[in-house]
């Protein structure tokens, strides 16, 4: 990676390494993406920026429903010591913390706030409430307006784009996506591979 590309990623601009690869354009896309970043007189740019985020959430989802799917019933309520949270909280977790994250910043009806879900769900209640998640970020990414996309919020002490809140809570997800593949492993479940974009 060169410096200057380096630079950009370190400052958040360098955003879409895979929309380059896709287009085949980096420096291109790049620059799309930093008019979208500059306001939304660029509507070409935010549909661009929405493209990405929704590409970026479709690989998500397929990615934590293979591992959701490769855990065997029986252990979604496995913990690896009495204090973790078992397989089933793990997931659990992202859903709650990610459509209250997203609707609180970003002004949206978090569809969990008068919904309680169970501590320990079964396999099938999981992967419904994880689909349920991933619908609401990309109807999110779909109607949240131009001026809301890019304007800014507070998190984690500091301010950062709604748009960069969408990558912060994915990488929240990766957490506990890289979690549950241990959980597999004490489980003798191999994890299926899932690299690529």
């Amino acid at each position: 990676m060169n410096r200057t590309r380096f630079l950009k990623n370190f400052a958040g601009l360098g955003l879409l390494s895979i929309w380059g690869c896709q287009t085949g354009s980096g420096k291109a896309s790049l620059a799309a993406l930093e008019d979208a970043t500059q306001g939304p007189e660029n509507p070409e740019s935010v549909k661009l920026l929405r493209q990405e985020l929704k590409t970026a959430w479709l690989r998500s989802e397929k990615m934590t429903l293979t591992n959701v799917e490769q855990m065997p019933p029986e252990f979604f309520t496995f913990k690896y010591t009495k204090e973790a949270m078992s397989f089933a909280e793990q997931w659990r977790h992202c859903v709650i913390y990610t459509c209250g994250q997203l609707a609180g910043r970003a002004g949206l009806k978090n569809p969990y706030k008068d919904v309680k879900l169970p501590v320990q769900m079964p396999k099938e209640d999981v992967i419904k409430e994880l689909k349920n998640m991933y619908t609401f970020v990309r109807q999110s990414i779909d109607e949240l307006p131009n001026e809301k996309l890019l304007a800014s919020c507070d998190f984690a002490g500091d301010k950062i784009p709604i748009w960069r809140l969408f990558y912060a809570l994915e990488n929240h997800i990766i957490h506990h996506r890289g979690q549950c593949v241990v959980y597999l492993r004490l489980k003798g479940v191999k994890p299926k591979g899932y690299y690529g974009w």
